[in-house]
């Protein structure tokens, strides 16, 4: 029951999937944040078959790449898009954390986000191009790889020793919910399955794919910590700037092997 209950939460509050949240408790969350691979598998899947599909009708590597950097924003609504923008905000107003976080919860985005939000899409675009110039599968890979660390990131983002910055959303919901050696356990796992796969593509693909999981979860780890500085714990903005910088940090490991 636990299982499933994790899956309808993370799939709930993760995508735009029509999946209906029958609770929404720590023991949900919980279980929800440990699935939350399983909704970033699903997502990247979907990217991989659309880029992978453009590619083999002929489609150019940067069309590809585009329509596979737009469909994890359509199946989350733009949700960790629009925390990125929120959490860059916050963190250049260089105001006092209170005033910070007034600031992410305003519907406008500010210079800060914009900036931030362009150059994210296009680093996650040139590197998905670079990879489809290699190959379809190469591609098609990257896309699913940056969409299980991307939420992979979230696993390890609730783990104790990170409260909430505030009460009431998604981030106060998850925060400190996952136990550190259960969370270090899925990222484990997922790493390897990861290199698995990539072993199939030859010579050192599981240890590429291995290195751009770890990259994209140390470079949103950096991030954790200081939003967790500057903003006195998490919130769901900061989460979705975790998942935007796991999957843009791991899509550039790949184009750079």
């Amino acid at each position: 029951m636990s299982g499933l209950t994790g899956i309808r939460f993370a799939f709930g509050t993760l995508t735009v999937l029509p999946v209906r949240l029958t609770r929404w408790d720590r023991g949900a969350a919980r279980a929800g944040m440990l699935c939350a691979p399983l909704a970033g598998l699903v997502v990247g899947l979907a990217a991989a078959v659309t880029g992978g599909a453009l590619r083999l009708l002929g489609a150019g590597s940067a069309l590809a790449a585009v329509a596979a950097v737009a469909v994890p924003a359509v199946l989350t609504r733009g949700l960790h898009l629009d925390g990125l923008a929120d959490t860059a905000d916050g963190l250049g107003s260089g105001k006092p954390a209170e005033d910070a976080l007034r600031i992410m919860k305003q519907s406008d985005v500010g210079p800060f986000g914009v900036i931030t939000l362009l150059f994210v899409l296009l680093a996650q675009v040139a590197a998905l191009a670079q990879l489809y110039d290699r190959g379809w599968a190469y591609g098609a890979l990257a896309a699913v790889t940056a969409g299980v660390t991307a939420r992979l990131a979230l696993t390890l983002a609730a783990r104790p020793g990170i409260p909430a910055a505030r009460p009431g959303g998604l981030g106060a919901a998850v925060a400190e919910t996952v136990p550190v050696r259960t969370a270090l356990a899925v990222a484990a796992l997922v790493t390897v399955c990861c290199a698995g796969v990539g072993a199939l593509l030859g010579g050192y693909g599981a240890v590429h794919q291995a290195v751009a999981v770890l990259a994209g979860l140390a470079a949103a780890q950096l991030l954790l910590r200081h939003c967790a500085r500057r903003f006195g714990g998490v919130t769901g903005d900061v989460f979705g700037a975790l998942a935007e910088t796991a999957a843009t940090v791991a899509l550039v490991a790949l184009a750079l092997g």
